[in-house]
């Protein structure tokens, strides 16, 4: 069993002060999340061994980000909406964060990066789009199709916008989608990092499927006023 990915940064953080006192032993938060202080007991304690369903949460949310990455990516070229610019722009850095975040969350509990369709851990699928495969790997709730990618890769400006918007917030919702399912799942999202970074995904994109829709309502009123979640 390994000890937590913080452990030995911890510990070669844990000088002793002037009169015998220990430094203080703080635990950086999931992304976009505050850190906090945890005691050095806390800090070398072995890792939880993660329920099927909390590693299968994982695995498939990198592939969910990366679809937003690539999304995102799209933007140079194709938009020239300063603010959807910079909104996309916030999302390819705090997710691209959140992958790396994921990745070393698996590596550090020996699991894969990614998994096949036969290792969903239990966890409740039957929205998927199974219509649509990448490889081995099914595809997650409101990732976009290829056909959708398709598309938004052909278009530009205005056009661009509006589809880059509307496939975010469905992105979005299907990642809330996954946060909800977790939880649901008996014994799963206990780990008190998954716990914490899942619900800052639920937070972080609730947030930010407002400030689409808000965009969609001033810039194309005539499709905007949907409301999500």
């Amino acid at each position: 069993m390994k000890i937590s990915f913080l452990s030995a940064a911890l510990l070669g953080c844990s000088a002793v002060l002037a009169h015998g006192q220990a430094a203080p032993i703080v635990q950086p938060g999931a992304p976009g999340q505050e850190s906090h202080r945890v005691t050095a007991a806390a800090a070398t304690a072995p890792l939880r061994d993660p329920t099927p369903a909390d590693v299968s949460f994982m695995q498939g949310m990198v592939m969910h980000h990366g679809q937003a990455v690539q999304m995102t990516a799209l933007l140079k070229t194709r938009s020239q909406n300063p603010e959807v610019q910079e909104l996309g722009r916030k999302i390819s850095i705090s997710q691209t964060d959140e992958m790396k975040y994921m990745k070393r969350w698996l590596e550090d509990r020996d699991k894969p990066i990614s998994a096949g369709m036969g290792d969903m851990g239990g966890m409740d699928m039957s929205h998927m789009d199974h219509s649509h495969m990448q490889m081995d790997m099914p595809m997650m709730p409101g990732m976009l199709t290829p056909a959708q990618m398709k598309a938004l890769t052909a278009a530009t400006g205005p056009e661009f916008d509006h589809l880059f918007l509307t496939g975010m917030i469905q992105h979005h919702t299907g990642a809330l989608t996954m946060v909800t399912d977790l939880f649901a799942t008996p014994g799963a999202g206990q780990d008190p990092q998954l716990f914490d970074f899942a619900t800052g995904v639920d937070n972080t994109q609730t947030a930010e499927i407002r400030i689409m829709q808000s965009i969609l309502k001033k810039d194309f009123p005539e499709t905007g006023s949907k409301e999500t979640k």
